[in-house]
């Protein structure tokens, strides 16, 4: 292989491939990434797996060929290679030389046909979804998923795919995020559970835009094809939890209320509540007043907030910080949050519409 590409370009591309590198593997070929020519351009790819990304770039090539380097280490040198033309070239000692300027380096490689073949998906199941869209839908979702390997089911959402929409959701045990968005086309509908790990990189790719991206479906495999990119991962295998059930349909206690002046109150009442290392934040709903409360043993804070009241005063303390993750993702001026029982879930929704329901387990109050 003999090919000379853009060091910028380059650089940007492994930052981008070494996601999918193994962090853990008794396998080194997993921690390679994996260089190929095609055509009058360099192709770069790596996995551990489960998640695959192959990012392609211009290059000139003047000798076909593959090679697998050690990623970590190729990543780190060119990245101090952003302004400069390089020269790879691969040799008979299975090494690839980098020639940049008036200076060169040898890197030892790995054997390219141990490297595993990437699932590339370019026909079968497919949905069509705008950028900004798939992207909000992640960022709703990913943040209410399990880490840890309890119950695997529960490390990914789950996708519900219509003709005309998709359902993400996302839940750990404690608390639930639903977002449904709009699809531009389908020709499939199905269920299947995508790994947070794998959503997160996915998301990083996506831009705030219009524009269209194609998501692939085959077996248990996924493909997000983003402009140059393509990042494939394994599906979760298994049932998801039946959420339905989980969700309350009726309440006794609802409020409407402003979300920024929430989310900032919730901010200050926690920094205190986690002094504790608890993140309990009580809430006192009454006379159109939401009151917020932490307590500690170096002080006590409390946050009065008006609100729009519909039915029982109620007495409930939550996790402050499963409010705080979800009020992060949501833009909206104003949201409804409703309640049962101090024992029961609350729901929170937009004030107008259903995109998004948020639930959260409250915490026992021992002599509330």
């Amino acid at each position: 292989m003999k090919v000379v590409c853009d060091g910028l370009d380059l650089s940007i591309a492994t930052s981008q491939v070494i996601k999918a590198i193994s962090n853990k593997t008794t396998n080194p070929i997993l921690e390679g990434i994996k260089i190929t020519t095609e055509n009058d351009s360099l192709k770069l790819s790596a996995t551990d797996l489960e998640l695959a990304i192959e990012k392609t770039i211009k290059a000139d090539i003047m000798e076909e060929g593959e090679v697998v380097i050690p990623g970590r280490f190729f990543s780190d040198f060119i990245r101090k290679l952003t302004n400069e033309k390089i020269n790879l070239e691969t040799n008979d000692k299975n090494q690839l030389k980098i020639n940049y300027t008036d200076s060169e380096s040898f890197i030892q490689c790995y054997d390219a046909k141990e490297f595993p073949n990437l699932k590339i998906i370019n026909d079968g199941e497919f949905f069509v979804i705008t950028q900004k869209d798939l992207k909000t839908l992640i960022n709703r979702t990913i943040f209410s998923t399990a880490v840890d390997d309890t119950r695997p089911i529960l490390k990914g959402c789950s996708f519900e795919i219509k003709k005309d929409s998709i359902n993400s959701i996302g839940l750990d045990g404690y608390r639930l995020a639903y977002v449904t968005k709009p699809l531009i086309s389908s020709n499939v509908e199905t269920s299947i559970v995508v790994p947070a790990k794998s959503l997160s990189e996915i998301w990083k790719f996506l831009e705030d835009s219009d524009e269209n991206v194609k998501v692939y479906i085959q077996k248990n495999f996924l493909m997000v094809e983003v402009d140059s990119t393509k990042i494939i991962t394994r599906l979760i295998e298994g049932d998801f939890i039946n959420y339905n059930q989980i969700i309350p349909k009726d309440f006794t206690t609802t409020l409407v209320i402003n979300k920024s002046v929430f989310e900032e109150a919730i901010e200050r009442t926690s920094v205190l509540s986690r002094v504790d290392k608890n993140n309990l934040v009580k809430f006192e709903i009454k006379d159109k007043i939401l009151t917020l409360t932490s307590n500690s043993d170096i002080g006590n804070i409390k946050e009065n907030i008006g609100i729009s009241l519909k039915g029982n005063d109620l007495t409930i303390a939550f996790n402050s910080r499963y409010f705080s993750e979800c009020l992060r993702t949501i833009n909206d001026e104003a949201i409804k949050i409703s309640f049962n029982t101090p024992s029961s879930p609350c729901i929170i929704t937009p004030s107008d519409g259903n995109e998004y329901l948020f639930l959260i387990l409250p915490v026992r109050i021992i002599n509330q």
